[in-house]
């Protein structure tokens, strides 16, 4: 006797429910490829998103190092 299998049943089902999220997220992402796969270093450095989060970047870095600094520091006191 033959087992039943759900998988393709659950998949017809959700696909039904779901296909317009999975071909939004789809549609989405390839559009975001395309516009960022063009991108080059000099639009990187001409950008402000992008200025801005190597700012806030480098600030949590030293936030890091300063409270990673100081942990340490008030072991030894």
């Amino acid at each position: 006797m033959r087992l039943f299998d759900p998988w393709p049943v659950f998949f017809k089902r959700e696909w039904k429910r779901c296909w317009p999220f999975i071909t939004g997220f789809a549609v989405t992402g390839a559009i975001i490829t395309k516009f960022t796969a063009g991108l080059t270093e000099e639009d990187a450095k001409n950008s402000k998103f992008v200025q801005h989060h190597r700012r806030s970047e480098r600030w949590i870095s030293r936030r890091k190092k300063a409270v990673h600094f100081s942990s340490h520091a008030s072991l030894f006191h």
